[in-house]
This record gives structure tokens, C-alpha cells and sequence, in this order.
């Protein structure tokens, strides 16, 4: 699908500005591949963006790609043009007879078609819909001028399956990409906004400094902030501008009614608005920006708990891009922040309010950590695949599998990562843990030594294992526990050096009510003792924070990722137990896990 090369269009869109540069370079290089193997002289990938087609890849002439990169198609004609299509497969191929001749939106090659029924006519249209993982459009693979002259014969249209296929995996990725990356964005601004609100005593100098942050961060051209007086200031924000005082009072309205239901409004030409916001304000609203020089806004009401201390509206001179749900979530994000900074500018006491909402930063963090690693399991996925699919190939040379080998270990790495992130955001959550139960630990703890029996092997390291005859009963999950175990006694095998010895020992001790008050019952206490090189006590006091690596040069020698230990604790701790450890660099260190036997 491309423009019509004789009607003067304008560049609406920025494809530099969408998703990332390795994403398009995938895209691009699926276009020119698509092109060259299937004998085509142009071909197109576009994107779906807010109902509108966008051209993100283009393989064709320097004419071509100046008329078409970048530009816009609305979706409709796109849907209209697919229902006159033949089924080829994942391709629809539109015959000329059926295309209409004065359609505004379609570049027109100028050449004189052969002679034939099978002959390619300047007006034929082959296009294939790019869905989401949802089955949702997301893009569209074209390709014209064929070289050959022909309509694509069996051998073509197999191999343009295959491309579809490619085009349209290589698009999800790069939505995935791209609301990663939005996400990222407002996280940032967000961040930013509170750092700033929250370091200035002035509030109005804050929320003037934060403008860069919001309008960064939101893809906005302006931004306007104000804040409600109360008993102990008067109104505020950034530098105000000439609105009817009807106009401001009609805003603090909307913002409170607004902040009840914690929504914003957005004001865009042709968006149908919520109950609150009745048709005739809508238009007054869109009038009223357009008299300042802009095309659309989101209005964002600013508060703390169940009071609206006032709003921001954030605004863009063009109404091709539309808010996002990110973007509104993200805004009301930021504003919440600004309105505990308004806050605490006004009164001491309102810096208990800020506790509680870093706390929710905190919560927000944690499920970025999850979103995040989420998004990096499936590009990863794709990496480790393809990478799999290149080692099968026949005649590689050396350099190539040595490379490729390379490539697969930072692969695993990065995996490792990605599943420590995932499992600590899992720990985080209480409404994602899985329910402890009953069960025999001695399983757990064999499992754990057979896991690193080989490493152990290369390393020349003696683990031994002394268990009861008696069933060891704890609460908890057989996973949860294998992976305390197998971390600790790894760990262990890592930093002992050869011929030395690792020795897990178990007992069960009856709890001292004298010393533990409040506590009754038996504990069971399972020992990891290794011959290594110790830990300093500076490093015990963090050994079990998130990302800690030892500052000892021996142990940074070692390859991990510093949330083993962390993760380690926090299974612990959800059963209600504990990590101890006792260590003397240079002499080896003891690790203590301490379990609640379950009371009979």
C-alpha cells in the first residue's frame, strides 16, 4: 500500500522516532530480503498506529522510498482494498479491475503492462496483513513491480508465505519493543518529576523545573500546571496564560470530578468523551486550545489521597498522535507525585504522605522489573532460536561456530537474568507466591547436590551430605527449597579451591522460649559449610541485598548475576524462616538455613 506519486502529501510521521533501531533494522532488512528473493523491485512494511498506516520499511527506487517512508494511510482503505482481495494464503492479491482509479492513497508505477492473463498491471495490489498476537491488524507487507512482469507464480508465493510469516513476527517484536520503551520513558519522567518536586522548597520553581521532564517524557509541545489555594497557600504552578476566568473554573471542575474517579480527559478532535464530559464543554475545551496554538491536550487532575490540589495539561500541537493508555496511566502516575510535593511544601506533616507514596514507587518498581523481564524473555526467545537454527547449518567455518558459541553463552546469561528478575518480582509479590505445604526436605537437599555434581566434578570439590533416617518435615515448596539448596551449595563449590570439601549437615533443635519470645516448637537447621575463600564482614552486612557483589577481586572473579542470595532469602523468609552466616576471609564460610517445623 503506497501513495499516490502525483498528489502532493505531507511527512506526518517520524519512523526514526518509532520503536528502536534494531527493531526497524530487522523490519528493513525482511523488506529488502522479501524484495531480492522474490524478484520484486519495491517492497513495504507498514505499521498500524492509531488507526493510521504508517510505511516503517521500504525496499524500492530513491523515488519510492521519498514518497512513501514515513507517511500515512488511514486504515480504512487498507480494510476496504482487502475485502476486493483474492485469497492467496497470508497474501491477498487485488486484481486492477477491481481497484479504484482515483484512489488518493496508492502510488501508481508508470509502465505498460505485457501482454498475458497473468501479466502485472500497474493497478494489481498484493498485500499481506500483519496481525497481532491477539489477531488484532498491526501492519501490512506489500510488494509491486514484480521484475519478471508476471503475476508471482507457486515457487513466489511460498517463499512470500514464508516472508509474511517473518514480517509478521519481526512487527510484534517491534510493538513490544516500542511499549517497552514508552514504558521506560515515563518511568524516567516520572522519576525525574519527583526528584525535582520534592528537592526545591519552592513548589512553583519545582513544577517549573519539571516541564523538560513532562514534556520529554509525554511527547508533548506544552505544558501547563496549576495548583489550588487552601488555608495555607494560595494557587500556583508554572507561568499562567491568558484564559477566560469561565475557562479556569470550568478546568478546576472537571479536575476534581475527575480525580474522584481517578481519570483523565482527554481533549482530541473526533474522540468520543466520557459521561463527565458533556459534547458542548468537549468543543469549548478543543476551542480554547486551539486559540493557544495547539491541536489536542490531556487534561490530568493533580492530588493526594481524596483531594484534587489541582491539574496539569499536557499538549500537542498535532492531533495525528493520540494518548496512549500508557501515557494516561503514566500521567496520573506523575501527578500524584507533584500533588504530594505540593503537599509537603505546605506542611511538615504531610511528609508521612510522601512515605506512603514511595512505597508505591517501590510496588511500581517491582512490577517494572516483572514488565521488563516479561519483555525481554520473548526477543530473547527469538535470539536463542535462530541462534540454534544458524549451528545447524552446514559448512561453518571455525571463527563462525566460535562466534556463534560466543553469542549462545551471553545468550544463557542474559536468560539467567531475565528468570532471577522474573522469580524476585514473583517473591515480591504476595499475591503471586505459591502456597507452602508439608514435606520431606531430605528430597529438596539430594536434588541440590546432584544439580551441581558436575561443576563440582570439573572443579575437583568433595560435596558430602549427611541426612537422617527420619523424614525431614518443613513447610514449603519442593521448587522453592531445591533452589535455596542448589544456590548455597553452588556457591559454595564456586569459591573452593581444588581438592577442598563442602559438607551440608542437618539437624533438628527445639526452640528456647526463654530466647525467642513468643515462638514454640522445633526448628530444622541445615548447614553449608565450604573451605573457600571467606567473606569479609564489610560484605556480610549486604550479602543478601538485591545485586550486591562481593568487593573481594577472587570472588568478583566469578561469573553471577548478585540476586542468587537475595533470592535465596526471600524463599526463606516467606516460610518464615531465616539465612545465617558465620564466615573468617581466607578460612571459608558457613551458611545456616533455618526452617519452622510444622507443628503436629
Amino acid at each position: 500500500m503506497t501513495l499516490d506519486a502525483h498528489t502532493p502529501r505531507v511527512k506526518q510521521f517520524d519512523v526514526t522516532t518509532w520503536s528502536d533501531a534494531a527493531a526497524r533494522g530487522t523490519l528493513q532488512l525482511i523488506a529488502e530480503s522479501v524484495a531480492q528473493m522474490v524478484r520484486f523491485e519495491v517492497a513495504n512494511i507498514s505499521a498500524v498506529l492509531d488507526g493510521i498506516l504508517y510505511s516503517v520499511a521500504i525496499e524500492g527506487g530513491e523515488e519510492v522510498k521519498v514518497a512513501v517512508t514515513g507517511l500515512r494511510t488511514p486504515i480504512h482503505y487498507v480494510l476496504d482494498e482487502l475485502e476486493l482481495a483474492d485469497d492467496w494464503g497470508r497474501f491477498k492479491f487485488v486484481p486492477h479491475e477491481r481497484m479504484a482509479e482515483d484512489d488518493p492513497f496508492r502510488w501508481i508505477p508508470e509502465f505498460v503492462p505485457g501482454e498475458g492473463a497473468d501479466a502485472w498491471h500497474p493497478h494489481d495490489a498484493l498485500l499481506a496483513p500483519l496481525y497481532s498476537v491477539a489477531g488484532d491488524l498491526q501492519g501490512l507487507l506489500s510488494i509491486d513491480l514484480p521484475i519478471s512482469g508476471a503475476r508471482p507464480d507457486a515457487t513466489q508465493r511460498n517463499l512470500l508465505e514464508r516472508y509474511a510469516a517473518q514480517a509478521e513476527r519481526a512487527l510484534q517484536n517491534a510493538f513490544e519493543r516500542e511499549a517497552l520503551a514508552q514504558r521506560l520513558r515515563l518511568t524516567e519522567a516520572a522519576r525525574r518529576v519527583v526528584q525535582l518536586a520534592v528537592s526545591r522548597p519552592d513548589i512553583d520553581v519545582a513544577l517549573d523545573e519539571c516541564r523538560p521532564a513532562l514534556l520529554d517524557g509525554f511527547r508533548a509541545d506544552d505544558v501547563l500546571i496549576r495548583t489550588y489555594g487552601d488555608e495555607l497557600a494560595g494557587s500556583g504552578g508554572t507561568a499562567p496564560r491568558q484564559v477566560p476566568e469561565r475557562l479556569r473554573q470550568q478546568l478546576r471542575e472537571l479536575a476534581h470530578t475527575y480525580w474522584a474517579s481517578q481519570r483523565v480527559a482527554i481533549l482530541h478532535p473526533g474522540r468520543e468523551e466520557s459521561e463527565a464530559l458533556e459534547p458542548e464543554q468537549h468543543a469549548a475545551l478543543l476551542a480554547a486550545l486551539r486559540g493557544l496554538g495547539h491541536a489536542s491536550g490531556m487534561l490530568v487532575p493533580l492530588g493526594v489521597g481524596s483531594r484534587c490540589l489541582g491539574h496539569l495539561i499536557l499538549l500537542r500541537s498535532h492531533d495525528d498522535l493520540r494518548w496512549t493508555t500508557d501515557e494516561q496511566v503514566g500521567a496520573l502516575e506523575v501527578a500524584r507525585d507533584i500533588g504530594h510535593a505540593v503537599l509537603a511544601s505546605r506542611n511538615l506533616m504531610r511528609e508521612q504522605r510522601l512515605v506512603a507514596e514511595l512505597r508505591e514507587l517501590d510496588t511500581y518498581k517491582t512490577q517494572l522489573l516483572s514488565t521488563v523481564s516479561h519483555e525481554l524473555k520473548n526477543p530473547l526467545g527469538a535470539i536463542t532460536g535462530h541462534l540454534e537454527l544458524v549451528v545447524a547449518s552446514e559448512d561453518l567455518s571455525r571463527d563462525m561456530l566460535f562466534s556463534l558459541g560466543a553469542m549462545g553463552r551471553a545468550t544463557t546469561r542474559i536468560t539467567r537474568v531475565v528468570e532471577d528478575l522474573l522469580t524476585l518480582a514473583k517473591l515480591e509479590d504476595p499475591d503471586a507466591r505459591e502456597s507452602a505445604a508439608e514435606l520431606d526436605l531430605c528430597p529438596a537437599l539430594v536434588a541440590a547436590v546432584d544439580s551441581t555434581a558436575f561443576l563440582a566434578s570439573q572443579r575437583g570439590v568433595r560435596v558430602s551430605l549427611e541426612l537422617p533416617d527420619a523424614p525431614l518435615l518443613v513447610s514449603g515448596t519442593p521448587e522453592g527449597l531445591e533452589r535455596v539448596f542448589a544456590n548455597l551449595v553452588s556457591n559454595a563449590v564456586k569459591y573452593t579451591p581444588r581438592d577442598g570439601s563442602v559438607t551440608l549437615e542437618v539437624a533438628t533443635t527445639e526452640i528456647d522460649p526463654d530466647v525467642e519470645v513468643g515462638r514454640s516448637g522445633s526448628e530444622v537447621v541445615v548447614s553449608v559449610t565450604d573451605e573457600g575463600i571467606g567473606i569479609s564482614a564489610e560484605d556480610q552486612a549486604h550479602l543478601f541485598d538485591e545485586f550486591f557483589r562481593s568487593t573481594n577481586p577472587a570472588a568478583l572473579a566469578e561469573p553471577g548475576t548478585g540476586l542468587g542470595l537475595a533470592i535465596s532469602a526471600r524463599i526463606v523468609e516467606t516460610l518464615g524462616g531465616r539465612i545465617e552466616v558465620d564466615s573468617i576471609l581466607g578460612e571459608g564460610s558457613t551458611f545456616r538455613v533455618v526452617l519452622p517445623a510444622p507443628r503436629a
